[in-house]
């Protein structure tokens, strides 16, 4: 029997990068191809076959209960949680791992956008070798010195890692998109300090224990106005 499949959904940025659109609207409520990018990720979630998605919310929160409370999903149950300090990708996963008890897990952060599905993704999750925690999407990158760079061994799997370097040695990101099991919460549970960062101190930590999944499709950071002004011409609408 399968396991459900639940997500967290970090929608709780405060979007600096991407101002002045964010003065008044937080990031992942920017419409990009006839969606706020937080409705395509719950389009795509539902068509995953999620059950459950928790979102977190720190800046412009009531913006973003406002969006869910009219947005209707006749299979996915929707779930926030506010957190008054920023609690970081590895601090919230933490916080609410109680959230993916007996589920396969997805960590999604909503300032993304991607053609594809998810699924494929989750299928690549379910047959990853017994040594892995973590399923990572990988991308091309156009430009690297933005982005996590990822070096794999012959496996796929993560045997190098640089965070937004000048001088990156090549153009495999990191897509901040990843697939999980309650191995990967027990890891970070037995961290001490528990970690908050989980580019810096999570997946350096976990090197030869992540599987990557690469899509060439395409997948954006929807960070900067330059970047939004590309999704908008590239992204297909989800119906």
């Amino acid at each position: 029997m399968s396991r459900p499949i639940r997500a967290l959904l970090l929608a709780a940025g405060l979007g600096t990068r991407l101002r002045p659109i964010t003065l008044h609207t937080p990031k992942c409520l920017v419409q990009v191809a006839g969606l706020p990018l937080l409705g395509r990720w719950l389009r795509q979630l539902e068509m995953a076959g999620c059950e459950a998605v928790l979102i977190n919310t720190h800046y412009l929160a009531d913006q973003v209960e406002d969006f869910l409370k009219k947005w209707r999903s006749p299979v996915m149950q929707i779930i926030t949680t506010y957190e008054p300090e920023l609690l970081g990708t590895a601090g919230t996963l933490l916080a609410n791992q109680s959230f993916f008890e007996g589920a396969t897990g997805l960590l999604i952060h909503a300032d993304n956008a991607m053609e594809g599905d998810l699924q494929e993704l989750l299928s690549a999750h379910k047959s990853r070798s017994n040594q892995c925690l973590l399923t990572m999407l990988t991308f091309c990158t156009d430009n690297p010195r933005s982005c996590g760079i990822v070096a794999t061994d012959s496996l796929g799997l993560v045997i190098d890692f640089h965070e937004k370097v000048d001088d990156p040695p090549g153009n495999c990101a990191n897509g901040a998109l990843y697939a999980f099991d309650a191995s990967l919460l027990d890891h970070l549970s037995s961290m001490s300090p528990w970690p908050s960062d989980f580019s810096i101190e999570v997946i350096p930590d976990l090197l030869g224990k992540i599987q990557t999944w690469h899509t060439d499709q395409l997948y954006l950071d929807i960070g900067t106005p330059a970047a939004l002004t590309q999704a908008q011409a590239l992204l297909s609408p989800i119906l």
